[in-house]
């Protein structure tokens, strides 16, 4: 949610923000709806006023034995008892067309964010370490996968497309990494860890930026809550509506959680294998902190992401995004992409976003600057995968696949392998 006040003093600057993100200039539409309704606010206070007062004048009146004045003070307010509803109806109305245009309008980019349209444009940041060269010819995960546990077919016949059934060493394996991401943000990175809702309400889901715009790409239950898209939504919205008294630290919180997407706006986009699904599991990272502190924790945050690609031994390149790719409520986003030698290519594996106050005005969630002071502002946002753990599964089976077809076990993950070193097809 943007600031109207900030808009309000700069609205030529808000519209070049928005230009950088391909956007239609909004600020003279949003001022006049505000103006619009600021106007039908005084004129209701001035009808309020008056009200009081020729209500006080009537006792006045009736004292005097002035019942001529007192029937007409009467009169008046009587007309304006009747008025003051459609006013205020009048006004309700255009907050909510204000409020409804302002929740619809993403979030401004930050400075140095690159200018572009669409992934093509994104600039590459850093790489780390050099893919494996194998003495022969790698494999993509769906194509050995089904004879180590992946089974797609399974999952088709019970749930139709986008899902999948993994068995024995393969499911194993897939808890094994959400288990020793959770243990290595925890105790490596210093975030609290957290057991979230999966069903949330729709404030919840507003909060976090996800509505109304993006409602068609959430599933909805029968009695109206959302199935979370990621625990970003619930891990951020346990500060909602609150004033944190003390934020001289960032508040640090991560959770393994079931994902559910429906994927609306990535049809045909790929269908094949267990990269993009309805269901799947994620370690997500959220801080919560103050503004002058947001740019290092940022760079914290990636980090954290980073740390457990470089424990796995796998191959990825840092790239900053540029205004045509960031998310709805980003301001500034570092993507992580892991190599993927079956599919010859570097594939999104995290997403780290800096939100600004983008996300607390729309939860109402503030600190206090200074101990016991009086006046709060808004705190800053951070979310980011560390990591999505389906796709790491398929970074690993693709990186660590062997001419047998069998899947060596990286190291860090043997602890929770009960001692299996490597997956054997069936």
């Amino acid at each position: 949610m943007h600031d109207l006040r900030s808009i309000r003093e700069n609205p030529e600057g808000f519209d070049a923000a928005l230009a950088r993100r391909g956007v239609e200039p909004m600020a003279a539409d949003l001022l006049k709806l505000d103006e619009e309704r600021r106007a039908l606010t005084t004129r209701l206070q001035e009808m309020q006023s008056r009200r009081n007062e020729a209500s006080k004048a009537i006792g006045q009146a009736m004292g005097q034995g002035d019942k001529d004045k007192a029937e007409a003070l009467k009169a008046e307010v009587a007309e304006i008892k009747q008025a003051m509803p459609a006013i205020e109806e009048e006004e309700r109305a255009k907050g909510e067309a204000l409020n409804h245009a302002l929740a619809a309008i993403p979030n401004l980019p930050a400075d140095g964010v690159p200018l572009g349209k669409d992934e093509s444009e994104n600039v590459e940041v850093s790489r780390w370490t050099v893919p494996r060269t194998f003495p022969f010819s790698p494999r993509e995960h769906a194509d050995m996968g089904p004879a180590l546990g992946m089974e797609f077919e399974t999952a088709v016949k019970m749930s139709g497309a986008r899902f999948t059934f993994l068995r024995a060493q393969m499911a194993r394996l897939n808890r094994a990494l959400g288990q020793f991401m959770l243990d290595h943000q925890t105790g490596e990175n210093g975030y609290t860890e957290c057991a979230p809702p999966l069903l949330v309400r729709d404030e919840a889901v507003f909060g976090t930026g996800q509505l109304p715009k993006f409602a068609d790409d959430l599933f909805k239950t029968t009695d109206g809550r959302w199935l979370i898209p990621t625990a970003e939504v619930s891990l951020t919205n346990s500060v909602r509506e609150e004033i944190i008294e003390d934020l001289t630290s960032p508040i640090r919180l991560t959770a393994l959680t079931p994902c559910f997407r429906s994927e609306a706006g990535a049809a045909g986009k790929d269908t094949r294998g267990f990269i993009r699904q309805h269901q799947f599991d994620k370690v997500e990272l959220v801080s919560i902190c103050r503004p002058q502190d947001a740019h290092a924790e940022h760079e914290h945050m990636v980090e954290s992401a980073e740390s457990v690609l470089r424990a796995l031994d796998l191959p990825y390149r840092k790239v900053l995004l540029c205004t045509g790719d960031m998310g709805f409520g980003a301001r500034k986003t570092f993507d992580l992409e892991v190599w993927l030698p079956g599919q010859d290519a570097y594939r999104e594996i995290s997403s780290i976003s800096w939100c600004g106050d983008f996300q607390a005005r729309r939860m109402n969630t503030r600190y206090r600057p200074e101990d016991g002071a009086k006046k709060t502002e808004f705190v800053h946002t951070l979310n980011g995968s560390g990591l999505a753990v389906g796709r790491t599964l398929v970074a690993v089976l693709e990186n660590y696949q062997q001419e047998d077809g069998s899947i060596a076990v990286p190291e860090v993950l043997k602890p929770y392998m009960g001692g299996l070193e490597k997956l054997v097809p069936a």
